[in-house]
């Protein structure tokens, strides 16, 4: 893994922005917070970060107007829209708020087997959209010294851009790891055995089984890593949060009697916090404030690595 670390390029161009909340009105999978959650980010983005309004593009399920409904077709369409030309020193911004889901990945650059989705309106009909196509959309066509920042507030979120780095919340890279690795881990303290010492054929069945699931994921992982290294890096900076983890969903909340979506709302108020914040500081606060009362973890990821301790802008 490549640890050498890129400055963030500055901002200096346009700025155009994509904003899409489904609630699902009507449906069995019916959401609440999601339209509020774009008109609030699309508020905050315009009146902070100079976002203009006819540079900004909102699909909503609530609008009369069929262009800009959040259909697979609308939204594929904004997405192209929003990096269309894009050029060095342009800030793009794309804030998704609605459900997430997960579908077999069938090219193997999933460390966990799974392509993470996103779910438009017309859903049933039309389909979703995988990680591969979002990331074939708007991160392959950026150019070096193009900006985009997006922000996913669904559930399975945390690599559906599949950007190949990862963050902690102190800058560095993330070293993958899940549970496997822990039951392993405990496995092999139980049974007491070094196995650098030859001591493999001891160690009993129970124990056995564990520790071959390490060797297979830190294997898989490991291979998975490096294929979306070479595959999905890009010498744009491409900056994604998500509002948690793969194998996490995302709260819709209710938050003073106001339906929004957890991570939706906890950007907007750390933001609102700090006049000057680190990407780094951001992570952590994001993840303090709804730690304790939901069990999402937000997560941060880019494109090419990058030195996160630097000012978050937009």
């Amino acid at each position: 893994m490549c640890n050498s670390r890129s400055p963030i390029i500055l901002v200096s161009g346009n700025k155009k922005a994509v904003f899409i909340g489904i609630n699902y009105t009507g449906m069995p999978v019916a959401l609440n917070g999601c339209i509020n959650d774009v008109h609030n980010i699309r508020n905050f983005l315009q009146q902070r970060y100079g976002f203009l309004p006819n540079h900004c593009v909102q699909l909503t399920d609530d609008q009369e107007e069929a262009k800009f409904l959040p259909t697979r077709a609308n939204i594929i369409a904004a997405m192209k829209w929003l990096v269309q030309d894009a050029q060095p020193g342009d800030s793009l911004f794309l804030h998704y708020s609605g459900h997430g889901a997960t579908a077999e990945d069938m090219d193997g650059d999933e460390k966990d087997g799974q392509d993470e989705t996103i779910v438009p309106l017309d859903y049933q009909t039309a389909g979703m959209i995988v990680d591969d196509d979002l990331h074939a959309i708007l991160v392959k066509p950026l150019q070096e010294g193009v900006r985009l920042t997006t922000i996913f507030d669904c559930c399975h979120s945390g690599t559906i851009l599949d950007l190949p780095f990862t963050y902690k919340c102190s800058g560095e890279i993330e070293v993958i790891a899940d549970s496997h690795h822990k039951e392993a881990a405990k496995a092999l303290l139980l049974a007491g055995v070094s196995l650098t010492r030859g001591m493999y054929s001891r160690v009993g069945d129970q124990y056995r089984r564990p520790i071959l699931t390490l060797t297979y994921h830190v294997r898989r992982y490991a291979d998975a890593q490096r294929r979306a290294e070479k595959m999905r890096r890009s010498d744009a900076d491409v900056v994604q949060f998500s509002g948690c983890r793969d194998d996490q969903t995302s709260a819709d909340a209710n938050i003073d009697n106001v339906a929004t979506g957890a991570m939706s709302y906890a950007l907007i108020k750390v933001l609102n916090q700090h006049d000057s914040i680190t990407y780094t500081d951001l992570l952590h606060k994001l993840r303090d404030e709804l730690k304790g009362k939901y069990t999402q973890i937000p997560q941060m990821s880019t494109g090419r690595p990058m030195d996160m301790n630097s000012e978050f802008i937009m």
